[in-house]
């Protein structure tokens, strides 16, 4: 019934004769763009024949392996790094941090050793600090005695301080500038100010050889200098950063020492990575507290959550809005969850599927730092009357710190795909083109011819398919198995 009028329908329909298909195999090898092909036909000669076979083959092959190798290489996902230097007519000015390499007033401690530990048990949220068992009795004894105790507080109030004397002078671009353009931040280093955080427009530099120019006065009679906890030297340190990041002194920061001018020369660079794949950044990743992604930045945040969820609390050197931890807490909960976090490595920078891959643009500054003797002795006479000191004041407190832009120029280094998909199309394209004269027609045209054979295989297939078996037993009306495959065959 149905199944006989279905092939009876493909054989007078779909499936050419046998001579109609030898003649559409002839036309396609003599009309096809495919070079070579129909020379293999329409050739007489079996020499000829068999040599543009030969020829064929060869230049064939050569193609494919040429494509694979291009195909391999394109996944190889390799990339290219160019260099650019652009010259502009003004350039951001970018944030500077400062702090006093002592940190605490030193008539404001009481006990100088429990305070030093206490900060390092702090800032270790920061960098890695290996707190000392000697101290571990006095220190205990302190915490259970002065448990309101709060080291931010104290910090603050008795940490070093920016105003009128300890800012002598501050001049940037030919304008006077006060302690007021400072914001506070805390870091390793205690109190510190930054110079620009909020990326005000109007500081920008026009003209190379000048920026921002400071004087400042450590006052070392009245801040801490204790060597057997390591504050060995006096002087200010400060970092030079982007405006729209936090400060890391972490193996970043630079040192003047007392008594010291630094000319401090800077350069823009700004580095473009390309996203995985090619290279190691995330462009969706976003951070909760900063402007911009850092690495810096997402691991103070990842370092943050894991102490918020397992302390309750947050330390208050690290961005969220967690209730603050006390000492204790910092003691026993957060000092144990720092060393967690770096030996599990539960906070890890660097590749793309770390907890903080690499950002995926960055800007850094490049510095070149020379030094030279603060003041000579007219200098030193002056501000000894100026100031009211002694000339020995002058060489053992002032700092010098002038910061400019080396020229009007930012560098920029992108690392880019070294072989795009059009670029690996392009290849592709001229390897067929070289060897088999092939084009994206050419291609249309063996797909096609490919399908139409295919489709008449099914078909032949089809056609002599066995019939599919009974499971219901034939009625008296309807032919046996044996009786339809007879007829099948006589057909």
């Amino acid at each position: 019934g149905i199944f006989e009028k279905i092939r009876s329908y493909l054989i007078k329909k779909l499936l050419p004769l046998l001579e109609d298909r030898r003649k559409y195999h002839q036309e396609f090898a003599s009309s096809t763009s495919f070079h070579g092909v129909h020379n293999i036909v329409q050739m007489q000669s079996k020499t000829r024949k068999v040599l543009w076979l030969f020829i064929v083959a060869s230049c064939l092959a050569i193609a494919i392996w040429q494509i694979c190798s291009r195909f391999i290489y394109y996944f190889s996902w390799p990339t290219t790094t160019t260099v650019v230097v652009q010259y502009v007519e003004n350039v951001k000015f970018p944030a500077v941090t400062f702090c006093n390499l002592n940190r605490f007033q030193a008539h404001a401690v009481n006990n100088l050793k429990i305070i030093f530990i206490i900060w390092n048990i702090v800032s270790g949220v920061l960098q890695k600090f290996a707190m000392e068992d000697k101290y571990s009795q006095e220190l205990n004894d302190f915490l259970l005695g002065n448990q309101n105790f709060s080291i931010k507080e104290f910090t603050r109030k008795n940490g070093f301080y920016l105003n009128s004397s300890t800012l002598l002078e501050c001049e940037f671009f030919g304008k006077p500038c006060y302690p007021q353009d400072f914001e506070h931040v805390f870091t390793e280093y205690g109190n510190c100010f930054t110079f620009n955080q909020n990326d005000l427009p109007a500081r920008r530099v026009s003209l190379s050889g000048r920026g921002l120019h400071l004087l400042f006065d450590v006052q070392q009679e009245q801040f801490t200098d204790e060597p057997a906890l390591g504050s060995t030297d006096a002087g200010i340190t400060f970092v030079i950063h982007s405006p729209k990041e936090l400060p890391r002194f972490d193996g970043l920061g630079l040192l003047t020492p007392v008594g010291m001018h630094a000319h401090v020369a800077i350069r823009q660079l700004k580095s473009i990575i390309q996203e995985y794949p090619w290279g190691e950044c995330k462009p969706d990743i976003k951070l909760q507290y900063h402007k911009i992604y850092s690495t810096n930045g997402c691991l103070q945040e990842c370092k943050a959550q894991y102490i918020q969820d397992r302390c309750g609390c947050l330390p208050f050197i690290l961005p969220g809005n967690g209730t603050e931890c006390d000492l204790l807490k910092f003691y026993n909960c957060v000092y144990p969850a720092v060393y967690d976090i770096e030996i599990k490595g539960l906070c890890t920078v660097g590749t793309h599927n770390s907890t903080c891959p690499a950002p995926c643009e960055e800007t850094d500054y490049p510095t070149t730092v020379t030094y030279s003797s603060f003041g000579g002795q007219k200098a030193i006479k002056y501000f000894s009357a100026k100031l009211k000191k002694s000339p020995e004041y002058i060489r053992q407190n002032l700092v010098r710190i002038d910061i400019k832009y080396h020229d009007l120029s930012y560098k920029i280094t992108q690392q880019q795909k070294a072989l795009t998909m059009s670029e690996l199309l392009a290849d592709v394209g001229g390897q067929l083109g070289l060897f088999c004269g092939a084009s994206m027609i050419t291609i249309i045209e063996l797909l096609e011819y490919i399908f139409t054979n295919f489709c008449w295989m099914c078909i032949f297939l089809l056609l002599k398919a066995p019939e599919m078996p009974q499971w219901n037993s034939p009625s008296q009306n309807q032919p046996t198995h044996k009786e339809k495959k007879k007829g099948i065959q006589e057909c």
